[in-house]
């Protein structure tokens, strides 16, 4: 059964384009476009959609409200996923957005948009109640972190930070072992040594892995204020 998606872009050419490739995505139906933070609410309520894809500036103020409708959203309606879209590379954005909860929220540069398995992907994983940061967000945090003697992000090994990054994509152990050429065992031991690490030994396996996302992306935001 395909994905019911409504899209949100205040740029035409971005909105007809996606759109248009979104069309090629015989999982997807696109049930509505949205050009403003209003018209994308008053779409969610038409039409119910499994899944929301929206920009992260739009009308009327073009700062952040792909975040505000992700929040009203996913407060309303639960079952909704929201994958935010945006040009920028902001940790802090990406931690506005999940601070209070991740479940069922994304975040993606909009770059990622040109690779329609990888969009699907992402929407579905949304859709079903996961998370789902880009890696490039998760590099960038890393890279930064790992300068700070006492971050237990600095104890991670290289193979151990690209493990991280897969499990930011939303990826299971199977598709990260795919991924790297790895087996699933591997996979297995440097998930659970990361956790180690970084304190998350003693929690679920599903809050372990979005807990261990947000430590990279509390410790950004701090360090940026």
């Amino acid at each position: 059964m395909p994905l019911r998606v409504v899209f949100a872009e205040d740029n035409y050419l971005v909105r007809e384009g996606t759109a248009a490739l979104l069309a090629d995505a015989s999982e997807v139906e696109l049930v509505a476009t949205a050009s403003d933070l209003e018209g994308l609410l008053a779409a969610v309520e038409t039409h119910m959609p499994d899944v929301v894809l929206t920009d992260i500036r739009m009308p009327p103020s073009n700062t952040t409200e792909g975040i505000v409708a992700a929040r009203r959203i996913r407060s309303d309606h639960p079952g909704i996923g929201v994958l935010v879209l945006s040009q920028y590379s902001e940790e802090d954005y990406a931690f506005e957005l999940l601070k209070d909860g991740a479940a069922g929220l994304g975040y993606l540069l909009k770059e990622r948009v040109a690779d329609l398995d990888e969009l699907v992907r992402a929407l579905r994983e949304v859709a079903r109640g996961g998370s789902v940061l880009d890696p490039r967000i998760v590099e960038g945090l890393v890279t930064r972190k790992e300068r700070l003697a006492h971050s237990p992000l600095a104890q991670l090994t290289d193979r151990e930070r690209e493990v991280l990054g897969q499990m930011a994509q939303g990826k299971n152990n199977a598709a990260i072992a795919k991924g790297m050429f790895l087996t699933e065992r591997a996979v297995e031991k440097h998930i659970n040594s990361l956790f180690h690490k970084l304190g998350l030994s003693e929690e679920t396996d599903v809050h372990r892995r979005v807990m261990a996302v947000l430590t990279l992306l509390r410790e950004g935001s701090s360090s940026s204020l």
